[in-house]
């Protein structure tokens, strides 16, 4: 195995943790050795993630390694419950807890009679794939263990699943979501799976009258939510003025609201903004040559960035995926995923006269104008909220920042 230079993409441990820590009534109890939770701590910061009162570990010795000893899990899980009394304590096993295989699920299940919280064990331990498997796995837990049937009380409702803390400017997107809801449809939000929630909030979730799946990972639990409690979805998310327009469409149909016509003039006269002057052709024809542009990052932003970089008259020519497409569904074909590292920085590296948006990773093998737009970003700090790439306000930014 040869050196590598940039970071692995993370686990499905990983992204259980970051998924469970934004659930503010409840807490996450890594069983594992200190040091992994510690310098794990400083990558979900790094997400915007409060670590306090949200992520504990037990730590572990030899002889809880060899002997099988539990008791520090035990021990761990009531003096959480006595000190902090959350509703809700996910239980997470470490790297080399799933090694060994210690039996989470059991413990649990006994010790749930001496506590007053909701033991809920996670026993991936990082082995099961890339991030996007420990996505789908909370997303699902939360719609078949948390999500309860609800009578259907809030018609001018709805939710938000699959905005992952792991996304670049993923508030900003919800933020610009919210705006758009409450705008067309007069519509609120009443909580962000994975993001923004309390234990109440996944509980009563059903009575929302709208779900909006903005990832795949977050389908199957909004599949089962539908099920469940009647609640009817939307996948997609809106990039550029023509796709958030036909989203707000998409709404629209299955609400039976019309969209609010104001908003519909604003994003109709933007779209005719962008056909150059002098005649009824879009960018890149009527010999006004394309500008070619790569992307690198998330299934799901790869597709929305194409979107929106098409309206704005880019020429989309590799679409590299930061994580294996094994549980994509019907995986659009232009997107390709590279295990390879060094293939992938050859790839980059031999790419020219275009414009390139993706992660730091991508930042590093190109000299080419660049436009950070997903995770890895291990040099960048996300302070604002309302800079979305999503959305009207979205579109507008790209406009400004492709420009020449």
């Amino acid at each position: 195995m040869g050196l590598t230079r940039f970071y692995p993409a993370p686990s499905d441990r990983m992204a259980i943790i970051w998924s469970l820590m934004p659930i503010s009534d409840a807490v996450v109890l890594e069983y594992g050795p200190a040091g992994t939770t510690h310098f794990g701590g400083g990558f979900y910061s790094s997400l915007g993630l409060k670590l306090g009162k949200t992520l504990f570990t037990t730590h572990i010795s030899e002889d809880d390694i060899v002997m099988g000893d539990v008791s520090r899990l035990e021990n761990a899980i009531s003096e959480v419950d006595k000190n902090y009394h959350p509703k809700i304590i996910f239980v997470v096993a470490s790297a080399v807890i799933a090694v060994i295989g210690t039996d989470i699920a059991g413990v649990c299940n006994y010790m749930q009679e001496r506590v007053n919280a909701q033991l809920i064990s996670f026993e991936e331990g990082g082995f099961r794939g890339d991030y996007t498997f420990g996505l789908r796995s909370v997303y699902r837990m939360l719609a078949r263990e948390i999500i309860k049937p609800q009578p259907k009380e809030e018609k001018n409702t709805c939710c938000i699943l699959g905005a992952s803390a792991g996304s670049y400017r993923i508030r900003s997107d919800v933020w610009e979501i919210k705006n758009l809801l409450r705008e067309a449809f007069n519509i609120e939000c009443r909580y962000t799976m994975g993001l923004d929630c309390t234990v109440e909030d996944i509980e009563k979730a059903g009575a929302a009258a709208l779900n909006l799946v903005i990832r795949e990972e977050a389908e199957e639990a909004a599949q089962i939510i539908e099920e469940k409690c009647g609640t009817p979805y939307i996948k997609g998310a809106p990039y550029g003025y023509k796709g958030t327009l036909e989203w707000l469409e998409s709404i629209s149909t299955v609400i039976n609201r019309q969209i609010n016509p104001t908003l519909v003039k604003r994003l109709r006269e933007k779209q005719m903004s962008l056909i150059p002057m002098g005649g009824p052709m879009m960018m890149g024809f009527a010999g006004m040559p394309k500008k070619n542009a790569v992307l690198q990052g998330d299934y799901d932003t790869l597709l929305g960035f194409r979107t929106a970089l098409s309206e704005l008259g880019f020429n989309v020519t590799k679409m590299v995926c930061s994580h294996s497409l094994k549980a994509a569904k019907n995986p659009d074909p232009q997107v390709e995923y590279i295990e390879s590292e060094k293939e992938r920085i050859d790839l980059f590296k031999s790419l020219s006269d275009c414009a390139f948006f993706g992660s730091e990773e991508l930042q590093r093998c190109v000299k080419s104008p660049f436009t950070l737009i997903s995770a890895p970003f291990v040099s960048y700090e996300q302070y604002a909220s309302h800079l979305p790439f999503m959305g009207e306000k979205g579109m507008d930014m790209l406009r400004e920042l492709t420009q020449e």
